[in-house]
């Protein structure tokens, strides 16, 4: 009884070691931390698991959750000034974001819009609240059983699809989703006549490369060599190459970057990393690469920090 008494508390006392290690470490600064939203998540881990295999010395974590921000080294954000009002306000970008306007797979919002191909126009007067359209667009009568469902929380993409028509996220008619735009997806699911937009890596599945079974892309007008690429029977890598290859109106395009402690030379060292090597993952992940001028620039502003810091 007495070993095993003894075993348990050794057990116990090693967890409680690793525990304060585990503190330490991030009193000493050896762990960074990384608030992302959860389209972006896949990108990020595989970010930290190869940067990990060069610099070994210094961990990244994902924080999840909405808690605290004071100890977050860095934040995944978009370029939409809307939604970039968290951080430390020195940001590098190393990729874009897509954004597609969706339903659930044969829903009664999908039959409504079969066949429709919107133009802007149209896509306006579908989700958002304003009375200034054209009296064509005003004939859809379809469009008025249909349920809005749009982001509302800061990590959202909804100001970027607003802001691509004009238009300001407090325009949505329709219902807010609190939390991860991953969630209305699921709203979708429990409402037959729901309509919204989510980024391409929460639309795509990004193993099969094809669109989650249970979703549907709602019709948006494009020249006729990209119907297929923008159809349920395109694929991520489809949709990715024609959107690098020339901007589509229909679709929000937003820089994606990561806001950063421009104090924290552990921290410049990671982002340069990534530049160099962890775009070489946008594609898998579902973002798109940035211009290679653009590319550049930020290569050169991080290079200017580390030059900076020494």
């Amino acid at each position: 009884m007495r070993r095993i008494v003894f075993t348990i508390a050794l057990v116990l006392g090693l967890g409680l070691q690793n525990n304060i290690w585990a503190e330490g470490n991030s009193v000493n600064g050896n762990v960074r931390t990384i608030k992302s939203p959860r389209f972006a998540r896949p990108l990020v881990e595989k970010w930290i698991e190869e940067y990990a295999k060069t610099e070994p010395g210094v961990v990244f974590q994902i924080v999840k959750g909405s808690g605290s921000q004071d100890n977050i080294d860095l934040h995944i954000v978009l370029e939409n000034k809307e939604i970039n009002n968290e951080g430390f306000s020195h940001v590098v970008y190393f990729g874009e974001t897509a954004v597609l306007p969706i339903t659930a797979r044969r829903s009664e919002a999908a039959r409504l819009l079969e066949g429709k191909h919107l133009n802007n126009k149209k896509i306006k007067q579908l989700f958002f609240l304003n009375d200034d359209f054209d009296e064509d667009v005003k004939k859809i009568k379809a469009f008025e059983n249909i349920i809005i469902y749009s982001g509302s929380n800061a990590t959202s993409v909804a100001a970027s699809f607003a802001h691509n028509f004009g238009e300001e996220s407090s325009n949505f008619r329709g219902k807010r989703i609190s939390g991860d735009d991953l969630f209305l997806n699921t709203a979708l699911q429990k409402d037959p006549l729901g309509v919204s937009f989510n980024a391409l890596p929460n639309i795509f599945d990004l193993k099969s490369r094809h669109l989650k079974s249970d979703l549907s892309l709602i019709g948006i007008d494009v020249k006729r060599d990209l119907e297929n690429s923008f159809s349920d029977n395109g694929t991520l890598d489809d949709v990715l190459v024609a959107l690098e290859n020339g901007k589509v109106s229909g679709v929000a395009v937003e820089k994606i970057g990561l806001d950063y402690n421009i104090a924290d030379e552990a921290v410049s060292r990671f982002l340069r990393w990534i530049l160099n090597n962890g775009t070489k993952y946008n594609h898998e992940f579902g973002l798109l690469n940035l211009d290679s001028k653009i590319a550049q620039a930020e290569a050169s502003k991080i290079n200017d920090t580390l030059t900076a810091q020494k």
